[in-house]
């Protein structure tokens, strides 16, 4: 069975409503992380061209 992300909570996909969060209060408080930049997408860093450095 699938945990929430949020409190570890067993979620029952057949039933609950609000998959893969356990209730609306833990959906709410991921959107929240979201929205105050607690999560982030890591970005990768990529090789400086050496035509575009000089272009700058």
């Amino acid at each position: 069975m699938p945990r929430c992300p949020v409190c570890d909570a067993a979620v029952d996909l057949a039933t609950t409503p609000t998959v893969p969060f356990c209730s609306d209060r833990c959906r709410l408080i991921d959107l929240g992380r979201w929205l105050d930049e607690s999560y982030a997408v890591p970005e990768k860093k990529r090789p400086v061209d050496e035509d575009e450095a000089e272009s700058d």
